[in-house]
C-alpha cells in the first residue's frame, strides 16, 4: 500500500525565529512536509507557484506587503488554504478577523513565551492537517452578510435557548446564520474554535452586523431573547438556570474533546437545563466536538440541525453528529436561520 504524500507547507513570516520554529516543529510531524520558509509576501508569490504548497502559513503585518493585502491577491488569483498567525493584540484580533472574513480558513496566536511554543506547535501541526482538508473557492469581492438573506421574524419571544456549535470555516458559516436573524430571536449561545482574545473582537464585530446584541460571554450573563452570548477563547461556556431564567457560566477545566471551549460542554449543559426547551445547530469544522453532545440534546427533546456537506468546508463535526443520531434535520448554510426560527417556534408553541 503506498502512503500518502505528506501535506506540503510555506511558511510566510517575516521574523526569522518565527520560520525557524515554525519549520522545525511542522518537521515533526511525519505527514507535514516544511517546503520553504519565506520573509514576504513577495517572494511568497514565486515560492507559491514554483512549490505548489496545500498550506500556506502567513502572518499578518509583514515589511513591503502586509498579509491582508496578499491574501485578498491570492484568494482572487491563486487560492489555496492559508492559516494566519498572529501577535495576541486587540489591533491583531481586529486584523484576524478581517482575514477570515477574506478567506483565510484558520487562525492562531504567535507564543509570547518559549515555554508556550510546545502548545502552539501541537495545535499548529492540527490546524495545518485540518486546512488541508479544506476546499478553498476564488474570492472575487468581499461579500456583504447583510445582503444575502432576508430578515427573519418570530411570531413572539420565546424562552427557548438556541445554542450553535461550530470549528473551522465557522466563523464565515455564522455570520452567514446569525446576521439572518430578527432581534427577538430566542438567546443563543455559541461555541466557535477560536484562540483566546479574537473571540472578543470576533463578538464585537458580529454585534455591528446583526439585529441581536452579541458579545463575549461573562460570568453570570442572561441568556434571553435578542442576546447572543460567544464562548471566550480558553475557557468553556456553560447554560444554568435558576428558576425560570437561564445564565452563562464561564469556566476553567481541561480540554474536553481536545478543546477549550468546547462545543460538548456547551451542548450537555444545555440538555440538563433546557431539555425540550433547546434548540441545536451543529456547523461546519473538523472532529467530533459537539456529536455527543448533540446526541444528549436530541435525546432531552431538543431538535436539532446540522449543515449539509455541500456548503460545509469541513465535513466533520456536522458529519459525526448525523453518523451518531443527534440530528433532527440537514440543511444547507442559506436555510439555517430559517431553520433556527421555525425550530424555536415550534417550541413557543
Amino acid at each position: 500500500m503506498i502512503a500518502p504524500r505528506p501535506i506540503r507547507v510555506l511558511v510566510v513570516d517575516d521574523s526569522a525565529v518565527v520560520r525557524d520554529i515554525f519549520s522545525r516543529e511542522l518537521a515533526r510531524d511525519p505527514g507535514i512536509e516544511v517546503v520553504g520558509a519565506v520573509p514576504d509576501p513577495y517572494v511568497a508569490r514565486d515560492e507559491i507557484v514554483r512549490l505548489a504548497p496545500d498550506v500556506v502559513t502567513l502572518d499578518v503585518e509583514m515589511p513591503r506587503m502586509d498579509g491582508l493585502t496578499f491574501l485578498r491577491k491570492l484568494m482572487r488569483h491563486y487560492p489555496l488554504p492559508v492559516i494566519i498567525v498572529s501577535s495576541l493584540t486587540t489591533k491583531g484580533g481586529a486584523l484576524a478577523l478581517e482575514a477570515l472574513d477574506i478567506g483565510a480558513v484558520d487562525v492562531m496566536c504567535k507564543p509570547y513565551a518559549a515555554y508556550a511554543v510546545g502548545d502552539m506547535s501541537v495545535q499548529l501541526r492540527e490546524k495545518v492537517k485540518a486546512a488541508a482538508m479544506v476546499r478553498v473557492r476564488k474570492r472575487e469581492a468581499p461579500e456583504n452578510p447583510l445582503g444575502t438573506s432576508p430578515r427573519l421574524s418570530l411570531a413572539r419571544t420565546t424562552q427557548a435557548v438556541i445554542a450553535i456549535g461550530a470549528s473551522t470555516g465557522g466563523t464565515q458559516a455564522l455570520q452567514a446564520v446569525l446576521t439572518a436573524l430578527p432581534a427577538n430571536t430566542p438567546g443563543i449561545v455559541v461555541v466557535q474554535h477560536m484562540p483566546e482574545h479574537f473571540t472578543k473582537s470576533f463578538a464585537e464585530r458580529l454585534n455591528g452586523l446583526c439585529a441581536m446584541e452579541v458579545k463575549e460571554a461573562e460570568d453570570g450573563d442572561s441568556v434571553s431573547p435578542g442576546r447572543i452570548l460567544i464562548a471566550p477563547g480558553n475557557r468553556h461556556l456553560l447554560l444554568n438556570r435558576s428558576g425560570a431564567l437561564y445564565h452563562a457560566i464561564v469556566k476553567d477545566g481541561p480540554l474536553v474533546s481536545r478543546h477549550r471551549p468546547s462545543v460538548d460542554v456547551l451542548f450537555k449543559s444545555v440538555a440538563r437545563y433546557a431539555g425540550a426547551n433547546a434548540v441545536g445547530a451543529i456547523l461546519t469544522g473538523m472532529g467530533a466536538d459537539g456529536a455527543a453532545g448533540l446526541k444528549e440534546m436530541k435525546d432531552n427533546g431538543a431538535e436539532t440541525v446540522a449543515q449539509d456537506e455541500a456548503s460545509c468546508v469541513v465535513f466533520g463535526m456536522p458529519k459525526e453528529a448525523i453518523r451518531m443520531g443527534g440530528v433532527s434535520h440537514v440543511v444547507p448554510l442559506d436555510g439555517i436561520a430559517a431553520k433556527l426560527l421555525e425550530m424555536a417556534a415550534r417550541k413557543a408553541a
